[in-house]
């Protein structure tokens, strides 16, 4: 292995690691999620808009870049409030979901041909999300699930939109853009007239997942995937399901439940099955989307 792809992995590690750091800053922060998820956009929309500034990316509005905005958008409102609202392991791997979704929306709507491997990984998917459910009996939790899979939805929606966009990095790059500028726009207003109170070590917080848990990890991905293939980038941003919820214990105390978590080591597993098998298959089946990215 070469040394630009060894260190291209190491960054995707890192940027993993920076992802999974969400749960725990999304429970220390006492204010509405719409204010979390629109101060962690501003501050994360910024670091990005600088990066495409200094590498010369052009802003690219269409009706994909659009579409992918929207879609991002509210996968992260939606991602912040099933955190609130049910355990961080629960919402991270629902959201994980996001290529299962992409399998069924492509098949729905984009007529594509879901081969057997699909049918299988959407089958045993299915079971684990059942099993959430098993573990999460009162109301606010099964809502905190609901939104959970939604964000999962959401974000599957940016993929495809970004995938009909073509090869044109600038169009993912602008959704992306235009996703934290419409999170700000929506959560800001809203969220500071449901937040009454805020201690001053909270703004730190929310400044610490807007620069290092979505800012730089942008930047750092946007290095990494020029020299790791998509696969090695797939399997290693799995870590970030995996310690996210280690983090939420650790600092919180947060555990979550036995059927929670044989749910999500089948969802995990069957996700990182099936992207070995779509890996290994792509030579021969090329497809348009990359549907395995992680970016909320």
């Amino acid at each position: 292995m070469d040394t630009s792809k060894k260190n291209a992995m190491l960054l995707m590690v890192i940027c993993a690691l920076l992802w999974s750091i969400g749960g725990i800053f999304i429970k220390l922060i006492s204010w509405s999620p719409l204010l979390i998820a629109g101060g962690r956009s501003l501050i994360s929309g910024a670091v990005l808009a600088v990066y495409m500034f200094f590498q010369k990316i052009p802003v690219r509005i269409s009706r994909f870049s659009i579409l992918a905005g929207v879609g991002l958008s509210t996968s992260c409102i939606f991602f912040v409030i099933a955190n609130k609202l049910t355990t961080a392991a629960n919402a991270v791997v629902l959201q994980y979901m996001a290529p299962i979704f992409v399998l069924l929306i492509s098949a729905l709507f984009l007529k594509k041909k879901i081969h057997s491997r699909d049918t299988v990984v959407v089958a045993v998917t299915l079971v684990g999300i059942v099993l959430f459910f098993f573990d999460q009996l009162s109301p606010g939790n099964i809502l905190g699930n609901i939104f959970g899979i939604l964000a999962g939805v959401f974000l599957a929606i940016m993929f495809v939109a970004v995938g009909c966009g073509g090869e044109d990095d600038s169009v993912r790059m602008t959704g992306i853009l235009i996703a934290h500028t419409l999170t700000a726009i929506v959560g800001l207003p809203i969220g500071i007239l449901q937040t009454s109170t805020a201690e001053p070590m909270e703004f730190l917080w929310i400044v610490i997942l807007g620069i290092f848990q979505l800012g730089i990890p942008y930047v750092l991905y946007a290095i990494a995937s020029k020299n790791c293939p998509p696969l090695a980038c797939s399997l290693i941003g799995m870590l970030e399901p995996l310690f996210n919820p280690v983090w939420v214990f650790l600092f919180a105390g947060e555990t979550p439940g036995l059927y929670a978590l044989i749910g999500a080591v089948i969802i995990i597993g069957a996700v990182s099955w099936w992207c070995v098998a779509d890996g290994k298959a792509e030579p021969e089946e090329p497809r348009q989307e990359n549907t395995k990215e992680k970016v909320v």
